[in-house]
């Protein structure tokens, strides 16, 4: 999963009890996309997260900065259905 957006907030640096630097983050995405031949404007927020040197690389980043992430979604733990990227 490919996304660009801007950060709209970002938590400070934190690290895994393996010693694993950890960032969490939101991100806000706005686009016009072409769906069925019309075009329509797709605007959404998505919660995400990232692990090793690219959370030490995000965590210099500031709200309202524009980024361009890609990973994988998954779900935020076994018992939730609300989806998080992992870049």
């Amino acid at each position: 999963v490919a996304l660009s957006g801007t950060l709209l907030t970002v938590e400070p640096l934190r690290h895994t009890p393996a010693g694993i630097p950890m960032l969490n983050f939101r991100l806000a995405h706005r686009s016009r996309q072409v769906e069925a031949g019309h075009e329509r404007q797709v605007e959404c927020e998505m919660s995400a997260v990232a692990m090793g040197e690219v959370a030490v690389g995000m965590s210099r980043l500031q709200a309202g900065q524009a980024v361009s992430v890609s990973g994988f979604l998954n779900r935020k733990s076994r018992m939730s259905s609300q989806l998080v990227l992992h870049v």
